[in-house]
């Protein structure tokens, strides 16, 4: 679904990733982990729309995406969330929700004017998605609320929730347990297990959480100074040497 091919990202002589190369594919759970400063966010960036690689290609569904923008790769498909919520905090969860299909005909001027029954009737089905949504992710109690007033763990759910208004094939989560407590933390790994299984969505997720990478994901990337250390099953990336080394800040003597 998804190729990296040897993408570099530099900052003013800074190189935040370097040479970074793999592959996603679909139906996949795939975890990207590694050290703040790693280069992770920066990769996600780029694979978004919101930087330009300084060099390198980006492959999405089989086509070079590389310099397409945010918005159009979201018409492709492929969505982000971000690492703290970007909820319209005031309008309520419902409307969030609701604001998310692109091309609603009740966005044109003209279409309010002069086809008002086609804008209703698009409504309704916005809408009942949106409940349908809010039904899943347990939020149902929360659908009129001010968006800003739910807890972190809603949000992220919210977050979660706005991929699912979309035709999404790839999501990338970016740090989705990031101030969650741990009874959310548990349903939302529920919700995107449910998505990934049930309804074929493909996920990348960033996540300094070591439980929530174990139970969700196959394959794990692990990074470390703009570069790709290794990449396979959580207990391989796990025991590898320079991954405990790197990420852990564990040497083979300590972890023996």
């Amino acid at each position: 679904m998804l190729e990296l091919d040897q993408l570099v990202m530099d900052f003013s002589g800074f190189r935040a990733v370097n040479g970074c190369s793999f592959r996603v594919d679909e139906g996949s759970i795939t975890g990207l982990i590694g050290p703040n400063g790693a280069g992770k966010t920066t990769l996600f960036n780029m694979i978004a729309g919101a930087l330009q690689p300084t060099s390198g290609r980006i492959r999405f569904l089989g086509e070079d995406v590389t310099n397409l923008a945010s918005h159009e790769l979201f018409h492709k498909g492929l969505v982000r969330t971000f690492q703290i919520p970007h909820e319209f905090h005031k309008l309520t969860t419902l409307e969030n929700l609701m604001m998310v299909p692109p091309a609603q005909p009740g966005e044109s001027l003209f279409s309010n004017w002069f086809a008002w029954g086609r804008v209703k009737a698009a409504e309704a089905e916005v809408e009942k998605k949106a409940y349908e949504t809010l039904a899943f992710l347990e939020l149902s109690h929360v659908a009129h609320e001010l968006a800003g007033n739910l807890s972190g763990g809603q949000k992220k759910l919210l977050e979660l929730g706005r991929t699912m208004m979309t035709d999404a094939k790839l999501v990338l989560l970016d740090e989705p347990a990031a101030g969650v407590n741990r009874t959310l933390l548990r349903k939302l790994e529920t919700k995107i297990e449910i998505l990934n299984k049930e309804r074929g969505y493909t996920f990348i997720l960033i996540e300094h959480d070591m439980e929530m990478i174990e139970k969700l994901c196959d394959p794990v990337v692990c990074m470390a100074e703009g570069r790709v250390l290794i990449q396979g099953d959580f207990q391989t990336v796990r025991s590898n040497p320079q991954v405990l080394e790197a990420y852990l800040g564990e040497t083979t003597g300590d972890a023996a």
